[in-house]
């Protein structure tokens, strides 16, 4: 097919959602390895350039407004991509390139050019979106690529989880897998890989999600425990029994206190006691 010939040269740094994709990566491998004080300076740079009035973060929502779009009629999808493009147009390009040129020599002094290097699952995505915002590619590719990301945005939920267009890649999963296992002896469950991916997307919107999260599974496992308290495997066997107990009155915690690294570690193992209560 035709669609598959358009190759144009793009830079990746002066891609704003690829710099914020490296820059969660980077974030995630502080996580994993425990770096707290290169977290501390890798958090300080993103919301500096990313945070809620920033013209980065405006151009950051237009890439996520299609990224995040699924199961959508094709006229509608249309519709999307045009009202994106005309917000795109509207934005101070010549403030943007310098807003970027800020964050990427943070990147190069304050952190490490390697972050430039962080696998970005989705970056193929990233790099269409950006040439069709781009006015150098001529109409007859744009109009292609176009139609390429319509297509995605009118696949499937199902479909898009299969793509390489995720917030979180596999390799990272991976990772904190491995790490996970060598610590707790277990598999990652769905809640604790849904757990790990809000707790990262947290330093994006100052914990807004994450809270929303946090309030809805607390709730869940508070419930997952009431039912597993009358059965006879858990009421009958004293120390279990007062496991969970003790359990209950931890999620309370969780409740009132700031959701922190050791935390999130804590309720990693409370999902997988909740999952074997089951």
């Amino acid at each position: 097919m035709k669609s598959k010939s358009v190759k144009v040269k793009h830079n990746k740094k002066r891609n704003t959602a690829f710099l914020y994709e490296a820059l969660m990566k980077e974030i995630t491998s502080c996580i994993l390895s425990k770096d707290d004080m290169h977290k501390a300076i890798v958090v300080s740079v993103f919301k500096e350039h990313f945070r809620k009035d920033s013209l980065l973060r405006k151009e950051l929502d237009l890439y996520s407004g299609i990224l995040d779009s699924s199961e959508l009629s094709e006229k509608v999808a249309e519709k999307i991509i045009i009202e994106s493009k005309r917000q795109y147009d509207i934005l101070d390009k010549n403030e943007l390139f310098v807003e970027q040129t800020k964050l990427i020599n943070k990147i190069n002094t304050r952190l490490n050019p390697s972050v430039f290097s962080n696998f970005v699952g989705n970056y193929k995505n990233l790099a269409t979106i950006a040439q069709i915002f781009s006015d150098t590619l001529p109409a007859k590719d744009r109009v292609i690529l176009e139609q390429m990301v319509i297509s995605k945005m009118c696949s499937k939920i199902e479909e898009v989880k299969k793509s390489d267009m995720k917030p979180l890649d596999d390799l990272v999963y991976k990772t904190f897998i491995k790490k996970f296992n060598d610590k707790y002896g277990t598999s990652l469950l769905k809640e604790q890989k849904d757990l790990l991916a809000q707790y990262v997307m947290s330093f994006s919107d100052n914990g807004t999600s994450l809270k929303y999260y946090l309030n809805e599974e607390l709730g869940r496992i508070k419930s997952a425990l009431s039912i597993a308290i009358k059965t006879p495997d858990v009421a009958n066997d004293k120390v279990i029994l007062e496991m969970t107990l003790k359990v209950g009155k931890k999620l309370d915690a969780f409740r009132v206190k700031k959701f922190d690294q050791s935390m999130l570690s804590e309720l990693l193992k409370i999902q997988e006691f909740v999952n074997e209560a089951k």
